[in-house]
């Protein structure tokens, strides 16, 4: 079996601003980040989608203790999302004081996808990575 989509091709797409995903032929479910099968009913038949990275905050945390190398970073708020296409994904919130993110403030607002959060990579890592960055729809 071999992936449809790799995490260094997600990686790169998200380089790019771009939030690839997979759709199960089989159940049409989409799983966000890549994996193997599906997220649902472990279907091997997926095609690589684009997202369009829009969806509502689920929970939130704001982190105050940064990873190696990244101390400048601090402090920053991590969502979770679920995306219109369904699946949930975490990313940064951007464009929002870490010390206004507040329950009223976040959860079920709309969000969407922005430039992506582009980081060095660190001596567990395989290189520079990418995550998701979100803005609070107006």
């Amino acid at each position: 079996m071999e992936y449809k989509l790799n995490f260094k091709e997600y990686n790169e797409a998200l380089k790019q601003n771009k939030l690839l995903g997979l759709k199960c032929k089989s159940c049409g479910i989409v799983t966000v980040p890549p994996k193997m099968v599906c997220r649902s009913c472990a279907g091997p038949d997926l095609e690589v989608m684009e997202l369009k990275g829009n969806g509502r905050i689920q929970t939130f945390t704001s982190c105050n203790v940064a990873a190696e190398g990244r101390e400048d970073e601090v402090p920053y708020t991590i969502l979770l999302v679920e995306l219109d296409e369904g699946p949930w994904i975490m990313g940064n919130l951007v464009g929002v004081e870490p010390e206004k993110a507040t329950m009223e403030a976040l959860i079920g607002k709309k969000v969407k996808m922005t430039e992506a959060n582009v980081f060095a990579g660190d001596k567990y890592s395989a290189g520079e990575g990418a995550s998701p960055a979100f803005v609070l729809e107006a």
